[in-house]
């Protein structure tokens, strides 16, 4: 059986859309991260329903990329 070393080399050495799609089966195959229980996923459902109930509060995305880039000055 190949180690996951030979694996990912062999991996490394296909073309780009290969290892895309090769990625994309991998991904595939796990399980669901994103669980009921998963308290970022409660709070994304929250704050969706918030921005549902009070279109005000969201922002645009040029507000947005203004806020991120004062962050990094």
């Amino acid at each position: 059986m190949a180690t996951i070393a030979e694996v990912e080399a062999l991996a490394l050495d296909l073309p780009e859309k290969q290892r895309a799609l090769l990625a994309a089966h991998l991904l595939d195959s796990l399980p669901s991260i994103l669980e009921d229980e998963d308290e970022g996923v409660a709070e994304a459902i929250r704050r969706d329903a918030e921005l549902d109930a009070d279109p005000s509060r969201g922002i645009s995305l040029e507000e947005l990329d203004r806020k991120i880039a004062a962050r990094r000055r």
